[in-house]
């Protein structure tokens, strides 16, 4: 091999956490992190969260501080992408002219808005949402409080960006293409609960309906017309409908792409020494033997790291169970477990929905009363994903009636599994 250097092309957390691991796992070798942002890596969570909200300062979301990368001698290039992979020479070509050889090159390019040709989308006043500049321009855009906004999308990001905008005292209309705001991903009982959440804040669904148009008024958005033909006022037009797997670079360089990049359990493409992580890689899972994209920081943290170790030539894989969590008004949220094994199960409540402290679980084969947990949710509650997670990845069956009663603890159940 012409030259050991470790190449990682995409500078968020997945692509932070890999120099990291990198350097941890004792590699002494020159690392070459690319980030495309003029930005350090920086986590994303916070941004449609506590940053947005203003409860945390912008010293919060870096992944790690300047000084680091200095410290450990990582040549961090912000503002600066790769354009073309020669997986045969081994090579990275950068948007500024130059080149870089790999011994081991990571994608991590992560992924971008989904965006949708609605006429008028160019209007000031129209806006996608990711990155941490999108951040401060909404907030500049929402403490003043006074607008009417309108979120265009129901999904998680969604439904946070409208519960800040609300909490900022601004009117705000959210439009889905679902009867019930997040049915899909928890199912309608659950959905309903955090619709009524958002309601009782003031926010206004109309639902099911999507945006075809948005009028504007000297160049600015002044309402979006919806499916439904409906014309709502808009200061401030908010598109959220979702993210697109940044492949471009995989593809053009022959690299296996269905939903991102194919990837095995080890994090490894159909090209030699070219390894996928975060959002872009569609990564196959021991748990299911299916592969998943998960979207979520916790898959970039975990994926990072798995990936650093595969470069080294170590035994590693991403089998830990996919979690998120979300924060809308007071409403805190964990979820552990895997969707596309939820489906068509409808989920099984303990505690007290009403009282507004709960935790749900998808269980499956659940007939003669008991079952596989495959998924759980907590809301307003502490320190319960762990015995969540313990749960799931002990595949061991569970009395139902026993799991969803409160004075059994959770922890019992995961000693079992």
């Amino acid at each position: 091999m012409a030259t050991e250097r470790m190449v990682i092309a995409g500078g968020g957390l997945a692509g932070a956490t890999a120099a990291k691991t990198l350097r941890a796992e004792g590699f002494e070798g020159p690392i070459t992190l690319l980030a495309a942002e003029s930005r350090n890596p920086y986590l994303r969570p916070p941004l449609s969260k506590e940053f947005l909200l203003g409860k945390a300062d912008e010293e919060s979301v870096p992944v790690m501080p300047s000084q680091w990368y200095v410290e450990n001698d990582v040549e961090l290039l912000t503002g600066t992408s790769a354009t073309a992979i020669d997986t045969r020479e081994h090579s990275v070509a950068l948007d500024d002219g130059s080149f870089r050889q790999y011994a081991k090159l990571l994608l991590a390019t992560g992924a971008q808005p989904r965006r949708i040709p609605l006429p008028g989308s160019e209007l000031e006043g129209v806006m996608t949402f990711r990155t941490f500049d999108d951040s401060i321009r909404l907030r500049s855009l929402l403490e003043q409080g006074g607008r009417r906004v309108v979120m265009i999308g129901s999904g998680w990001v969604g439904m946070e960006l409208a519960a800040a905008a609300r909490s900022y005292g601004n009117e705000v209309t959210l439009l889905g293409l679902e009867d019930i705001p997040l049915g899909t991903a928890i199912g309608p009982e659950l959905g309903t609960y955090f619709r009524r959440l958002h309601e009782d804040n003031g926010v206004r669904f109309h639902l099911p309906a999507s945006a075809v148009s948005i009028e504007g008024r000297g160049g600015h958005a002044s309402s979006v017309t919806t499916t439904t033909g409906a014309e709502i006022p808009a200061d401030l037009a908010i598109i959220a409908v979702g993210i697109v797997p940044d492949t471009a670079l995989a593809e053009a360089a022959g690299l296996k792409v269905r939903n991102g990049v194919v990837v095995d359990a080890s994090l490894r493409t159909s090209a030699p020494d070219v390894l996928a992580a975060g959002d872009v890689a569609n990564a196959l899972h021991p748990f299911t033997g299916e592969h998943h994209r998960s979207e979520h920081w916790a898959n970039a943290l975990n994926g990072g790291k798995v990936a650093a170790k595969s470069m080294l030539g170590q035994d590693a894989v991403l089998d830990a169970v996919p979690y998120f969590y979300t924060d809308q008004f007071t409403l805190s949220m964990e979820y552990s477990g895997f969707p596309s094994l939820t489906t068509g199960i409808e989920p099984a409540i303990r505690g007290s929905m009403e009282d507004g402290s709960f935790t749900a679980f998808w269980i499956r084969n659940a007939q003669d009363g008991t079952g596989q947990v495959v998924a759980g949710m907590s809301v307003n509650q502490r320190r319960v994903q762990k015995p969540i997670k313990a749960l799931i990845s002990g595949r061991v069956p569970v009395d139902v009636s026993r799991l969803l009663d409160p004075a059994n603890p959770l922890e019992e159940f995961a000693a079992a599994a």
